[in-house]
Order: C-alpha cells, then sequence, then structure tokens
C-alpha cells in the first residue's frame, strides 16, 4: 500500500477544486488525472482578475527575504477558499525554493488566520515549519508565522553567491545523491576519472557515510598527481562555509548526532584527504544551472537535475546563485487530491515533485507503460514507497 496522507491533511475545499484542478488538454497518457500547478494558477488568475483585495507574505532569511503578492478573493466570496489553497502551496513552493525562518503574512484576516493555522504545529504545512529550523540551521529556533501590517513586510533581499567555473590544475569533485556517489578527477578540464558508487542512504550512522564517500574519493585522487581544489553537491542546505546544515541523504541520522558529526563532514574530507585546498560544496541542482551557463555563456538560467529524485537550480543574469536552497523536489507539481504521496514527507503531501521527475517519475509509471517488472515493483506496493 501507498502511504497515506497524515490525519491532520484536509480534504481540497470544493471552491478550490472547481478553480484549481485543470488539466491539460493533452491529458497524460499513464497519469489522466494529472492537473499541473501551473494550469491551476493560471485559471486562479483569470477569475480573480480585478479583484481589490490581495494577500502578501514575506518569507525571511539570514541573508534575504522573499517577497509575493497574489490577488484574493474576498472574504465572503464563494471562491475564497480557493485563495486560501492557492495561497498555502505558493508559499510552500516559495519555501523550498528560497528557505525560511518565518512567515510574515499581510492581507484579508480570514485568509491570513487560516494560513497562520496552516503552518502551525498541527496544520496542513507542519512539515514545512517543523523543517525549517534544521534548514535554515538554528534547530532551536522554532518557525514562527506572523500576521502585520502590509508595510511593516520586510523588502526582498538576494545575496548573489559568485562560484569558480575554471577547472585547470588538478581537481576532484564529488556528487551525493540518493541511489549513488559519483566521484571525477579532472585535470586541465579533462575528465581523467568517473565513477558511479551506490550506497545507503538510510544508514543512521555518519561515520558509513564519511568512509563511503572517502572511498570513493581515494580512489579519484589516484588518478592525479595532486588536487589543487574540491568541489561538490549534494542535496539539501549547504551553507557559504560548506557545512551540511541540512541534507536529506542523511535521513536517519539522529538531529544530535548530525549536529556534532555531520554538520562538518565536506570540511573534514576535504582536509583529510588533500589539506587546506580550497574547497567548495553546493546544492545538486544548483550544479546544473551553473553548467548550463557555463555551456551557453549567458545567465538567467534555471537547471534541473533529475536522478533518485530532483533538484533545481537558478543562476541570475550574471551566472551567480542567490543564496537560495532550491529544494524543488518537495515542491507541489499536481494538484489532484488523489496523487501519490512520498516518503520523504511521510506522508504530509499530494503531488509533491519527488515522485514526477527522476527515478520514482519513470519508475511509479513502468508497469501501466507495459513494462514487466516484479510484483514488488510495481507502484504503489510497499517496496516503491520507500526512501531506499
Amino acid at each position: 500500500m501507498a502511504f497515506n496522507p497524515a490525519p491532520r491533511t484536509k480534504p481540497m475545499p470544493e471552491a478550490a477544486m472547481k478553480l484549481l484542478l485543470v488539466r491539460p488538454q493533452v491529458p497524460a497518457p499513464l497519469d489522466p488525472n494529472f492537473a499541473p500547478l501551473i494550469l491551476a494558477k493560471k485559471n486562479y488568475l483569470k477569475h480573480v482578475e480585478g479583484s481589490a483585495y490581495f494577500l502578501e507574505w514575506a518569507l525571511p532569511r539570514a541573508d534575504g527575504c522573499a517577497r509575493y503578492k497574489l490577488p484574493v478573493f474576498e472574504e465572503n466570496h464563494e471562491y475564497v477558499e480557493a485563495s486560501i489553497y492557492l495561497a498555502g502551496v505558493l508559499i510552500q513552493e516559495m519555501i523550498w525554493q528560497r528557505s525560511a525562518s518565518s512567515l510574515l503574512l499581510s492581507g484579508p484576516a480570514k485568509i491570513c488566520e487560516a494560513l497562520k493555522k496552516a503552518y502551525s504545529a498541527g496544520g496542513e504545512y507542519e512539515f514545512e515549519a517543523s523543517s525549517m529550523p534544521n534548514v535554515c540551521g538554528t534547530p532551536d529556533k522554532a518557525f514562527e508565522v506572523k500576521i502585520v501590517q502590509a508595510a511593516d513586510l520586510p523588502l526582498a533581499k538576494d545575496t548573489p553567491q559568485k562560484c569558480g567555473k575554471d577547472a585547470n590544475g588538478c581537481r576532484l569533485a564529488f556528487d551525493l545523491g540518493k541511489s549513488d556517489i559519483k566521484t571525477v578527477a579532472v585535470q586541465d578540464n579533462e575528465v581523467v576519472y568517473s565513477k558511479e558508487t551506490e550506497w545507503d542512504v538510510t544508514n543512521p550512522d555518519p561515520q558509513y557515510h564519511y568512509d563511503a564517500i572517502m572511498k570513493a574519493l581515494k580512489i579519484a585522487k589516484e588518478a592525479l598527481p595532486r588536487v589543487d581544489a574540491i568541489g561538490g553537491s549534494a542535496t539539501g542546505t549547504v551553507s557559504g562555509d560548506n557545512e551540511a546544515t541540512w541534507c536529506d541523504i542523511f535521513p536517519n541520522v539522529p538531529p544530535a548526532v548530525y549536529k556534532e558529526k555531520v554538520v562538518d563532514i565536506f570540511n573534514r574530507m576535504a582536509k583529510d584527504l588533500a589539506g587546506d585546498v580550497p574547497l567548495k560544496v553546493i546544492n545538486d541542482g544548483e550544479v546544473t544551472a551553473l553548467a548550463a551557463v557555463q555551456k551557453i555563456g549567458k545567465g538567467n538560467i534555471m537547471g534541473i537535475s533529475m536522478g533518485s529524485s530532483e533538484g533545481g537550480g537558478y543562476a541570475n543574469e550574471d551566472g551567480n546563485l542567490l543564496g537560495w536552497i532550491n529544494e524543488m523536489c518537495y515542491i507541489k507539481l499536481d494538484m489532484n487530491p488523489e496523487a501519490p504521496t512520498d516518503p520523504w514527507t511521510k506522508g504530509a503531501h499530494r503531488g509533491v515533485s519527488h515522485m514526477y521527475l527522476g527515478q520514482r517519475g519513470a519508475t511509479k509509471l513502468a508497469a501501466k507503460a507495459g513494462v514487466k517488472v516484479p510484483d514488488n515493483y510495481v507502484y504503489p506496493h510497499p517496496d516503491m514507497c520507500t526512501i531506499k
């Protein structure tokens, strides 16, 4: 059986279903009830056009702040629940795109109060509210939701981050995915070694992870006469100081152990491997965006990385990152209220991109497409609904 929604999950309101369930003109053959968020948003904006009411929100973080303004229906309008529902989804999207230490709301009282409840303990978005303190590296500080006046919302702000794009000299690189460890050795812009090594991200012992990554990197190192620099990518939040603030490739490491043994894992690895050479580790989706900037020589690039799951990244017009977390695997793609749940949010949500882009998107539909697979590979068998 598939994951069931958490008890706090509410049915989709009728008003939201009327406006937000929009199928493509050409339905997905293997998933005919697929109702993409983008079509829901377009239909909603068409119906709410001309409204004098708006909901604004701000999502502050340590090095910036995200802002958005959404036209909404009046509090007593028959479609006000559609406004509340869509706002919740768009806030969720922005939270996983940028990160947030708190949520500030301004607008009609009924809508603000509903969203405050949704992003609090026991609400539909409790997963986000409980995750963000860890994502932001402040696990002891609770995620707050406040209703304020529009004038009190902080301004939008990003902090551009430059990443080197040269590959001269002798460099090691790694990519930590949910299925394998990818290692590469580059000498003067030429790849001299590349390998993928399977590992078990569900292992709760951080020493297992350290040893597995180091073993793969030491083999790659043998292909180089020296190591001048190390670059890496990983799913989750990596700080500007290369700390694994919140990386979901270590999902079962206990919080206290994570703080002690995992947060500095990349810095320890680099020092043990090559001494005090330069190190830069970023989100895996951001690597995709930077690779595109390097290849086509232009900015304003969104990169999508599809592996066991899905990552994303964005580089601005100058080809720089913006300090976002880009955990796009947690955003909602499918508005279908019967869309699949996923193991990474432990059944808290339906229709998140984990289950649509990457390997899970393919394997979920393999049997429907006529691919002959063992019974336990047919979704939603329990073996298809784990984080392995």
